[in-house]
């Protein structure tokens, strides 16, 4: 019994047609067929009912398509195994990412890239709450997200900054006198936040709806920065991180909002059982050492967290 062979027969089995079949496993069908009747003779059992339009499974066929493939998911997973211990990954790593950050992270893909070529990588920019749902998905092996002061359920997490969220306002907004207030201050008062699904707009939604108000957004905007300039003109309160606000003393006022704290996190995030694939983990691995030892930062660690 020959590997190829299982391959040949799993095809046939899954399409249903030998033609089909040869194009799948890149064989001229008289080879595929050739190969299927030698296994049939050394099972002595007919494997597959070639006298419909289609292709069926025989009874003998359907009890050994499981073992058939789980031989071929053992070879594939010892090859696995043995470019992991040698060094040569492959596969695929998907990663996600949030818009605004501190994190080197083209830094830290070219650094993988050069240490595993064989590796596809992939990269996604979206909202927190559409990362977070890649992860728990396994659409997603690793994120960078915003998250508040509970890890989500269904993934794990390497803190990166842990600051305040800040009401940043021009100059000459009425609050600008103000360095701290409560968040009951901010009730009907004109706001600029992130997008729905973003990290600081959640902590936001979250806090005003327990204080028992919906904040009154006035303006929209992906880019942190653009939030600031929105602000800096006296179109109301943005809501910032703390070091965001502050690297912007020159032109912004930044006020702590204190009662209650509203804390916001950066994390590199992955899912709770792991990435399923070698590439994946050893993304992660290198990823959380890099962070660890500050190698994947940026110097402008005033960036936002979306």
């Amino acid at each position: 019994m020959e590997l190829r062979q299982l391959e040949y027969f799993v095809a046939v089995a899954e399409e249903r047609n030998f033609t089909r079949a040869a194009e799948k496993v890149h064989v001229a069908q008289p080879g595929v067929s050739a190969q299927i009747r030698r296994l049939e003779r050394e099972l002595g059992q007919q494997l597959l009912d070639r006298s419909g339009r289609s292709v069926r499974l025989t009874e003998a066929g359907a009890a050994v398509l499981p073992y058939a493939r789980a031989a071929l998911a053992a070879v594939a997973g010892a090859r696995l195994a043995v470019d992991e211990l040698t060094g040569l990954l492959r596969g695929h790593v998907a990663v996600g990412t949030v818009t605004s950050h501190s994190v080197d992270l083209p830094g830290l893909l070219a650094e993988f890239h050069d240490a595993h070529p064989a590796v596809e990588i992939t990269l996604t920019e979206a909202t927190s709450a559409e990362l977070l749902e890649g992860l728990r998905t396994g659409r997603l092996d690793a994120a960078i997200v915003s998250v508040g002061p509970t890890t989500p359920p269904g993934v794990e997490l390497e803190v990166i900054t842990d600051q305040p969220i800040v009401a940043a306002v021009g100059p000459g907004h009425e609050l600008a006198v103000h360095s701290a207030i409560s968040l009951d201050t901010l009730r009907g008062r004109a706001l600029i936040s992130l997008p729905r699904g973003t990290g600081l707009r959640t902590r936001i939604d979250e806090a005003c709806a327990a204080a028992g108000f919906t904040p009154h957004i006035a303006f929209e905007a992906s880019d942190p920065e653009v939030l600031a300039q929105l602000a800096e003109r006296g179109l109301g309160a943005a809501i910032l991180p703390g070091a965001f606000a502050e690297a912007r003393s020159d032109r912004l006022r930044s006020i702590l909002i204190d009662r209650p704290a509203l804390r916001g996190r950066l994390a590199f995030a992955w899912r709770a059982d792991g990435p399923s694939g070698p590439a994946g983990r050893t993304f992660v691995e290198r990823t959380r050492t890099a962070l660890a030892t500050g190698a994947a930062t940026t110097p402008d660690r005033d960036r936002a967290a979306g």
